[in-house]
């Protein structure tokens, strides 16, 4: 099953089962992808995330619900209004998944701009958020370069932590800046722990590489390292120590100021250079960004983002 068609299966499967309690594992086992690599490529080429899209539906269905309510003939609740809408946001908190009438109403407000029952008074206030229509489009006319090189198996350190696909593009930059003030700055005060962090980030130029890794089975969540090549030695508090499996790799360079040279690179290989690629795919969900020495605030600062591949 190619790219497209699997983007589009999976639309279909999420539309099919709106109602059910479905993660993006589930979806991305249904079109046979791993979650990782689905849900990385779905939030890059669509903008969104498997869990944002399916909230999105949700909320866009109960509100054509809330405003197709209406109570029976003869029932007592038509000449109680706030009964009848009570009611009907406990229906369809429940309807669509909310553990209570609150839950639902804080989220159906935050999406639709109003609360259920003022969407009642003003329905020409709907939210309309329709089924995605995935289509692949050939954007701009410069070809993306890269060079292969295979590598052999690679021991890092370094220091991780988790982030969701949602806000990775806002929080992994807020995560070297963490990095940089608290262990890159050598004049600063640091305790004993602090102190063996800089010695091994010095020894094993931690910071040359950022690795994501994406092993966290809910397709919503990956490891983020800040690393360096492995020199032997004692791992400090705090510090991991991992392998990089011997690979090919296409590497694409960056050029121009951090973060946003990366982001675009990034995007642009998930977006037009993997998908429909009748020569590569990738070999294993993680992928390795590279930091040359310099000024990253300069338009000529140089950095690139290694993919796994292997020939198809």
């Amino acid at each position: 099953m190619d790219w497209l068609t699997s983007f589009k299966k999976a639309i279909d499967y999420m539309e099919t089962h709106m109602l059910s309690d479905i993660s993006a594992k589930d979806v991305a086992d249904a079109v046979h992808i791993s979650p990782s690599y689905f849900q990385k490529s779905f939030k890059i080429v669509t903008g969104y995330s498997i869990g944002e899209y399916l909230r999105n539906r949700r909320l866009y269905l109960a509100g054509l619900d809330m405003l197709n309510a209406a109570p029976t003939d003869g029932s007592p609740l038509q000449k109680n209004p706030k009964a009848l809408a009570d009611k009907t946001v406990l229906e369809l908190a429940y309807k669509y998944g909310y553990d209570t009438p609150e839950s639902f109403t804080k989220a159906f407000s935050r999406f639709h701009g109003m609360s259920p029952t003022q969407l009642k008074s003003q329905p020409t206030k709907i939210k309309v958020f329709l089924p995605l229509i995935v289509e692949i489009s050939i954007r701009g006319g410069n070809k993306m370069e890269f060079q292969l090189e295979k590598r052999q198996s690679m021991q890092m350190i370094g220091l991780g932590r988790i982030f969701s696909y949602d806000t990775s593009y806002q929080d992994i930059p807020k995560f070297w800046g963490e990095f940089c003030s608290r262990y890159c700055m050598q004049d600063t005060p640091a305790s004993s722990e602090e102190q063996a962090i800089r010695q091994t980030i010095a020894e094993c130029i931690v910071g040359e590489f950022g690795v994501c890794v994406e092993d966290i089975d809910d397709g919503e969540h990956f490891h983020y390292y800040i690393a360096g090549a492995y020199q032997g030695g004692a791992v400090p508090e705090g510090m991991s120590v991992f392998e990089i499996p011997a690979s090919e790799w296409a590497k694409f360079n960056c050029i121009g100021r951090i973060p946003q040279s990366l982001q675009t690179v990034n995007t642009r290989i998930f977006s037009e250079w993997l998908p429909g690629n009748q020569e590569f795919e990738m070999s294993m969900p993680m992928n390795i960004e590279w930091y040359s020495d310099g000024d990253t605030d300069s338009d000529d600062y140089a950095s690139a983002i290694w993919i796994p591949v292997k020939r198809l």
